[in-house]
C-alpha cells in the first residue's frame, strides 16, 4: 500500500510540476518571445496553436492532480466524515487550515484556468490580428493567466505546509 501511496504522490508532483511549469514557461519565455513575431497573423496562429497545445496536456495534468489529490487524501485517512471532514475540530487544526485553504485555491485555479482555456483565449485567437477588440482580450487573458500563475505559487507554499504539517 505504501508503494501506491509513494507512487500517487510522485505523479500528483509530477502533474503540478507539469501544469505549473507550463504556466510560467508560458508566460515568461514563450509570450514575451511571441510578441516580437511579425507579422501580426503569424504571431496569433504561434499563440493561438500553443495555447491549445498546452490546454490539452495542462487538463490532463488537471485532471492527475483531482484524481492523485483524493487518492492522498484517503491515504492520509483525511476522506472519513467521522473524525476529519466532518469535524469541526479537525479544520481548525494548523493541517485543517492548509488542507481548506489548498482546496479553495485549487478550485479557484481550475475555474480561472477554464475561464482563460475556454472563454478569453479562443476569443482572442478568433479576433483580428492587431484589432482593438483583439488586443484588450489578449491583454484579458494575460492578467488572467498572471493571476492563475500567482495562484499556483500561493499553492505550492500551502501544500508545502500541508506536507509538513500543517
Amino acid at each position: 500500500m505504501r508503494t501506491v501511496y509513494l507512487a500517487s504522490v510522485t505523479l500528483h508532483l509530477l502533474a503540478a510540476i507539469f501544469w505549473l511549469g507550463g504556466m510560467f514557461f508560458l508566460g515568461v519565455v514563450g509570450a514575451p518571445l511571441l510578441r516580437r513575431i511579425e507579422p501580426a497573423e503569424l504571431r496569433q496562429q504561434l499563440f493561438h496553436g500553443l495555447g491549445v497545445r498546452f490546454r490539452k496536456l495542462g487538463w490532463w495534468a488537471i485532471a492527475v492532480l483531482i484524481v492523485t489529490g483524493v487518492l492522498n487524501l484517503g491515504f492520509r485517512g483525511w476522506l472519513a466524515w467521522e473524525g476529519v471532514l466532518g469535524s469541526r475540530a479537525f479544520w481548525t487544526t494548523a493541517a485543517g487550515h492548509s488542507l481548506a485553504w489548498k482546496l479553495v485555491i485549487v478550485v479557484t485555479m481550475i475555474a480561472v484556468s477554464a475561464v482563460h482555456d475556454f472563454v478569453l483565449g479562443p476569443r482572442a485567437g478568433l479576433a483580428a490580428p492587431g484589432s482593438a477588440e483583439g488586443l484588450a482580450l489578449r491583454n484579458r487573458a494575460a492578467w488572467v493567466a498572471r493571476f492563475n500563475a500567482l495562484m499556483g505559487v500561493a499553492l505550492v507554499l500551502v501544500a508545502v505546509r500541508l506536507a509538513r504539517g500543517g
